[in-house]
């Protein structure tokens, strides 16, 4: 695979990709065509006045890491908490109590940290290195994602799982690799703003992370560039099946293979990276919604330090810290004894934190082994810090002014340690595959030099300008559809539900408390309540032309119509299989009351009872396979049917719509097709649009050339016009029957798509009846939301 990519994965699990292979360059050209980047060089938001929040929201914090990960999204819930959201942080358990002792709710969404630390230095990319690949390994890994996934919906409308308070998401902060953020968000149709602690989003100034770019036929900031969409599609690739069978069990369609790598740009979802431009400015070519706004802190802790941390403290010299958090090394004994002797070699006191590998040594008049201690407190009384360079460390250790030590193991520690050294605050980060005693004591020396430390406290006080947190608020308040989202009872409170009432064809948008005592009240019906959006999100599949468009479509569905074939005898044979090893278990024989072969008198029939349990397993096994070659049969028929009749005209029509981008003329966008009676509205603003400009075009392109560029520019015009109208009017015609047809097939499909839409409004009515029970505390009277709804009756006559 690594040839056939382009790429081979280093010992330090980071990606060599040689963009001057036919594969990079294919899979480059095919993510930048489709990612429009719209750069600008706005600076990060300011928070020079206070931000009020217009609507108070359910908040789910989505975020699958470390402990590092973890922590800058405490600070942030804390503060999002301040401005009288609902704030739930969703991770993995072991963090529990940590996350309640700071006043926030916590979801659990499986997943064991110390499990994928311990895997991730062992195979610190994308791509496990051969030597260290282990089937069983890999599997285990994706059961992880697949489960860490459906824990990711579940803390969106499950109650609290410890109180039982119901709880339905409004918006969704996430990490990107918590993977689930997009697709929750598009079942819930609710916005969804990503943060995070390295790049994830393509740029020409640095490249990605995690690929070391290697190239000769392009320029750097080109290279840098499409190494975002290389390591973008090799993550994709490794997840696409595990996500789209996500998407499945949400009623959502699988994403278009060629969309998945670039959803976060083409859907130009919100983002804000949390460090500091004192460090690292905003990218010149970073989109208006990507924001820098400085790191998260929280606030200090309420810590009382033992005595003998104290006293050691104060005993002599500054001591420099040393801690590798959570990470977890294959021979701790070993990572102990070189982290030691590098103390020894180094002549330093040093304080170290024990943390996952569980570092501990002899007892030493130089050395503190010490458990937990926030490093907000510690840093403050230390010289220099020696960490892997994880996020939240890294800030705290520069917002006190120490230099940093960096010996990074895998992900965004190598980004951190390379940025630390460039701003001069410590030594060039050590890969924990090369670290030995010799080289972390010399590092230790250097950064004790008084230029490194004069370096790291100019950062200090420049971050100390910064109020990354708040920033971080505005940043996500500023992407926020706030007219969208309001209650039109209750203006403070998010609108779920949309009132409809046909005869008068009046529109009300509710949230859920306003809704469920107007029903308890007999006000309105609860057949009239319709669960509300404020974010839709659509996922298209894009075309470039109509050839390319055509053929792929093509491919596709000869693609289906083969896979259903082959499973015309693969099910039954599957089934048979299965129901072979289902006979091979003992039954258990079955009571008096249950069996016909049994007397009154309460004896067993053992072997009449078995041979009943073999017939009817080898019944159900026969109608199992009979009904898996019918259904893959029908899925046969079936795939052919809706490739003539909606896929290819539809990838036809879609390629020629696209047609004017190819020389430079914006392609209207007239509309999204969700149902029957959408796909008719842009079927026919599609026929009209397109008729009209196509004609238009052996007119107007000729003249527009000719004012531009005299004879030559006419000349260009009438090609331009020709195909215009060759193009136009073609997808305007065809557009009608495809987008019609499309919009057909989804209102079918959403027939059978209603399990997802009924658990969402039943959360939604289960929460609306928690808010109802205890209106007087949320400061909800009844009279007020009878009164605000008979105010809206008679606006609407």
């Amino acid at each position: 695979m690594e040839q056939q990519y382009g790429t081979n994965v280093k010992s330090d699990g980071r990606i060599d990709l040689d963009l001057d292979s036919p594969a990079c360059r294919a899979i480059g050209a095919l993510v930048r065509r489709s990612s429009e980047i719209e750069g600008d060089t706005e600076a990060p938001p300011s928070y020079s006045e206070a931000v009020q929040a217009p609507v108070k929201l359910n908040i789910v914090i989505q975020i699958v890491g470390s402990r590092g990960d973890v922590q800058p999204f405490i600070a942030l819930g804390e503060e999002l908490q301040r401005y009288g959201h609902r704030v739930r942080l969703a991770t993995h358990g072991i963090f529990e109590s940590w996350i309640k002792e700071s006043g926030l709710e916590f979801f659990p969404i499986g997943g064991d940290p110390k499990e994928l630390m311990a895997y991730m230095v062992k195979n610190p990319g994308l791509i496990p290195q051969m030597k260290n690949l282990n089937i069983k390994d890999i599997q285990k890994k994706r059961q992880m994602v697949a489960e860490i996934l459906d824990g990711c919906w579940m803390s969106c409308i499950e109650d609290d799982p410890i109180t039982n308070v119901p709880f339905v998401a409004d918006a969704i902060i996430a990490n990107p690799p918590s993977f689930a953020h997009i697709h929750c968000a598009q079942a819930l149709g609710i916005p969804v703003h990503l943060m995070f602690t390295m790049p994830w989003t393509s740029t020409r100034e640095i490249p990605h992370p995690l690929a070391n770019v290697k190239f000769s036929k392009t320029t750097p900031t080109v290279a840098n560039y499409l190494s975002y969409s290389v390591v973008e599609w090799l993550t994709w690739q490794g997840l696409s099946d595990i996500i789209d069978n996500f998407r499945v069990k949400l009623d959502l369609e699988p994403v278009p293979t060629n969309e998945g790598a670039s959803l976060l740009d083409t859907l130009k979802i919100p983002f804000t990276y949390c460090w500091s431009p004192a460090l690292m400015h905003k990218p010149r070519d970073w989109p208006h919604h990507t924001d820098v706004c400085g790191f998260f802190f929280r606030d200090m802790p309420d810590y009382k330090p033992p005595a003998d941390l104290v006293d050691f403290i104060h005993r002599g010299p500054k001591p420099i810290y040393i801690g590798f958090g959570s990470i977890v090394v294959e021979d701790p004994q070993q990572f102990t004894t070189t982290v030691l002797e590098a103390v020894r070699q180094a002549g330093v006191r040093a304080v170290i934190s024990r943390g996952w590998n569980s570092l501990d040594g002899s007892p030493s008049p130089d050395i503190f082994y010490l458990d937990e201690c926030p490093h907000e407190w510690l840093f403050q009384h230390v010289s220099a810090v020696v960490h892997h360079g994880g996020a939240g460390t890294t800030a705290c250790g520069l917002r006190y002014g120490r230099p940093t030590v960096i010996v990074p193991f895998f992900g965004d520690q190598p980004f951190w340690g390379r940025l630390v050294a460039t701003a001069g605050a410590g030594p060039a980060p050590i890969a924990y595959k090369s670290l030995n005693s010799q080289n972390l004591s010399e590092a230790i020396r250097l950064s004790l030099q008084p230029e490194i430390t004069k370096a790291a406290e100019a950062i200090s006080y420049k971050m100390r300008q910064e109020s990354g947190v708040q920033a971080a608020v505005y940043s996500f308040y500023r992407h926020l559809p706030w007219d969208n989202m309001r209650c039109d009872l209750l203006p403070d409170l998010p609108a779920s539900w949309v009132y409809k009432k046909s005869k008068t064809r009046r529109t009300m948008l509710s949230s859920k408390a306003a809704a469920q005592i107007l029903v308890s009240h007999s006000r309105i019906s609860a057949k009239d309540l319709q669960p509300y959006e404020t974010k839709r999100i659509d996922i298209k599949l894009r075309r470039y032309d109509p050839l390319s468009s055509t053929t792929s479509a093509f491919v596709e569905t000869g693609t289906k119509m083969v896979k259903a074939t082959g499973d015309i005898f693969l099910k039954p044979y599957q089934e048979y299989e299965r129901g072979r090893k289902e006979t091979r278990i003992p039954s258990i024989t079955r009571s008096t009351s249950d069996s016909p072969f049994v007397p009154d008198s309460g004896s067993i029939d053992t072997s009449a009872s078995r041979d009943y349990n073999k017939r009817k397993e080898r019944l159900k096994t026969t109608m199992s396979m009979v009904g898996g070659s019918a259904k893959s049969a029908g899925r046969v028929i079936g795939s052919f049917y809706k490739g003539v009749i909606v896929d290819i005209p539809l990838a036809t029509t879609e390629g020629l719509r696209a047609v004017p981008r190819l020389y430079g003329e914006e392609v209207k966008d007239y509309g999204t097709v969700t149902d029957w009676k959408s796909g008719g509205i842009v079927a026919g603003k599609t026929f009209v649009g397109g008729m009209r400009d196509g004609l238009a075009d052996l007119f107007v392109q000729p003249y527009k050339g000719a004012k531009e560029e005299g004879a030559l520019g006419a000349a260009k015009g009438v090609a331009k016009g020709t195909l215009g109208i060759a193009s136009k009017c073609s997808s305007a015609a065809l557009g009608l029957v495809a987008y019609s047809g499309q919009g057909v097939l989804k209102s079918v499909r959403d027939l059978g798509r209603t399990k997802t839409k009924q658990m969402i409004a039943a959360a939604r009515v289960k929460e609306g009846k928690y808010l109802e029970d205890f209106a007087s505390e949320k400061g909800i009277t009844t009279s007020a939301v009878v009164r605000a709804f008979e105010a809206h009756e008679r606006c609407e006559y």
